[in-house]
């Protein structure tokens, strides 16, 4: 691997969801994470447990697939 490579394996990121609307379930945070040579897209939303209060990001996790290529016409 050069030096210019990074190895994103085992790494991920999540960044505030700019598409979200106020009252919609679109989910708070979106990003991508790889685990072990697999890409996941992360959704995660923001959540208060009705129990003890306390925050937290429920997440859903799903395997990231390659986008189908459009017809040419």
């Amino acid at each position: 691997m050069s030096e210019k490579e990074y190895d994103n394996t085992n790494r991920g990121a999540m960044f505030v969801n700019s598409y979200k609307e106020e009252g919609d379930n679109r989910p708070d945070f979106t990003g991508n994470v790889d685990v072990e040579g697999v890409e996941y897209k992360l959704a995660g939303w923001k959540r208060t447990s009705e129990k003890k209060g306390t925050r937290f990001i429920s997440l859903s996790v799903e395997v990231k697939e390659d986008k189908p290529e459009k017809a040419p016409f």
